[in-house]
């Protein structure tokens, strides 16, 4: 079966029914959190755009000879638009829809001359991830039996927020809060952070697992001195401390807080990135993004790696997307799948999910759909052609 047409397009799920009333707004109107440019001061923590930013999310759709379509999703559509429209759409017109690992390796091949990484991989996902979606409905098969099948009952779940009261309620056992200090604070910082993880700790309790995610906001020298200090608090992980590129620096901090694990790979892109996390050690959990560093086909490969060295992969919102629920359920060194809560605290989570289909979790479990492909119930009136 042959693709007949890549098209960027945008989803428009019309909203049926009553919405439940939030209870307050979500922590991620009003937290403090940091990033990279918070550096400096113009950029203050509670900023959640950087000027020229423009992260659209984007959904690519391959279409096949007999009309039949996968989507997949990734995001800056406007950086990408000509990547996909000049250079990948070319290349993959009139090939076999179903030779997706032929289709990466040419895509990646064809891209070295500029750079296979960065925005490169991010337009390479959401066309693996299309790619993907449209074999299994082809196939008539869930994503996940075309990997490898079911390796679990469900998938256990943690969730990123900072309203742990809501997420408690909710019945997640696993628990990851925000960072809102940059390493220019120094001590001040450390302090306030410790306070906050004490907090949580003191909510989530003694028994359940509790992660920290710096976003890129530390130093070495900060981040030695910071594990040092939150000891006590027994943290599964602290997340993305660095910056991708510093790799000496993680082998830095794993010598002097051996202790303490650390998990990184959001903005990690393609395997041979993660090939130099994993060859050091220097990481415990590698956290691919499936929209943004490859898509599913570089993720298998990497989870391969990462396996072989007894470090687990836990893709980066894993069980918030229909992509990463179906790599977590067939995967048996995935135990532990992202849930980032976006709602507001008392909305359900049904009613959050923006694409029809897709499983939640309940008390912090989930299954994913077992409808043909990724199983989102998506209809091609839902699909608006994409524009800037």
């Amino acid at each position: 079966m042959k693709i007949k047409s890549i098209e960027m397009v945008k989803l428009q799920v019309p909203q049926h029914g009553k919405k439940t009333t939030p209870r307050r707004p979500s922590y991620n109107q009003t937290a403090w959190r940091a990033f990279p440019v918070n550096k400096y001061p113009e950029f203050p923590r509670q900023l959640r755009r950087i000027p020229g930013e423009v992260a659209h999310e984007v959904w690519i759709k391959v279409t096949a000879e007999d009309g039949t379509w996968g989507l997949g999703i990734c995001h800056w559509g406007n950086l990408i638009e000509a990547l996909i429209r000049d250079h990948f759409t070319p290349l993959l017109l009139g090939r076999d829809c179903l030779a997706i690992e032929f289709l990466n390796d040419l895509m990646w091949r064809a891209s070295q001359r500029f750079g296979a990484n960065g925005l490169v991989a991010v337009a390479r996902s959401g066309i693996d991830l299309a790619l993907w979606d449209l074999k299994g409905k082809l196939l008539k098969l869930p994503v996940y039996s075309l990997i490898g099948g079911p390796c679990r009952e469900y998938i256990n779940c943690y969730c990123t927020s900072d309203d742990l009261d809501w997420t408690t309620e909710l019945g997640f056992k696993a628990f990851k809060i925000s960072n809102p200090v940059h390493y220019e604070e120094s001590i001040e910082g450390i302090n306030r952070l410790e306070e906050k993880v004490a907090k949580a700790r003191e909510i989530v309790g003694p028994s359940s697992d509790l992660m920290l995610n710096p976003v890129m906001s530390y130093n070495v020298e900060f981040a030695i001195r910071l594990f040092e200090r939150l000891r006590p608090y027994q943290l599964r992980w602290i997340e993305e401390p660095l910056m991708p590129h510093d790799y000496d620096g993680l082998d830095q901090i794993k010598r002097a807080v051996p202790t303490q694990p650390i998990a990184t790979g959001e903005d990690h892109h393609g395997r041979h990135e993660f090939r130099e996390l994993i060859a050091r050690r220097c990481v415990d959990v590698v956290q691919p993004d499936l929209r943004w560093f490859g898509g599913l086909t570089e993720a298998l490969k990497v989870y391969t790696l990462a396996e072989a060295a007894g470090i687990s992969t836990f893709p980066h919102s894993g069980a918030s997307l229909p992509f990463g629920q179906h790599f977590h359920f067939a995967m048996p060194e995935t135990q532990l799948a992202e849930y980032w809560l976006h709602g507001d605290p008392g909305v359900p989570l049904a009613e959050t999910m923006h694409i029809p289909g897709v499983a939640t979790p309940k008390d912090g479990k989930l299954v994913p759909s077992d409808a043909p492909g990724f199983g989102m119930d998506l209809k091609d009136e839902y699909l608006i052609p994409w524009e800037r």
